[in-house]
């Protein structure tokens, strides 16, 4: 089971970027999927997710209103475009996915329910 994250890059403040989250030697729509980032010497944040029938999603205050996640199960794979960003949005970006259900809550963005990691990508939001 492997996820690949792509689309990070440097990219001015205000400007947008759109992340991909590809899945490989599984079927993703059984999965929810949640990203996560950490920049240098922070914890890792969630920042969004999205529940396995893409009925449900959460954000993190922080992006929430410039960061929109969506998922296109035939092509195996979970976006996350992000507009106006900032420098504090600067991070390597990872993907995750797990097979659980949180009923009542679609899904939830605590790195510790997700199974399933990427390698992540960097993000920076520079000048």
């Amino acid at each position: 089971l492997q996820l690949v994250e792509s689309g990070g890059g440097l990219v001015q403040p205000e400007g947008s970027l759109r992340l991909s989250c590809v899945a490989s030697g599984f079927t993703l729509n059984y999965f929810a999927i949640g990203w996560f980032r950490q920049a240098p010497g922070k914890e890792r944040e969630g920042i969004s997710c999205i529940s396995n029938s893409g009925d449900s999603t959460n954000y993190a205050d922080s992006v929430k209103g410039r960061f929109t996640i969506t998922r296109d199960n035939a092509k195996n794979t979970v976006y996350l475009q992000m507009n106006s960003l900032k420098a504090e949005d600067t991070a390597v970006y990872y993907c995750a996915a797990d097979a659980a259900t949180w009923p009542g809550l679609g899904c939830v963005q605590e790195s510790s329910e997700y199974s399933y990691w990427g390698q992540g990508t960097q993000v920076t939001v520079s000048e």
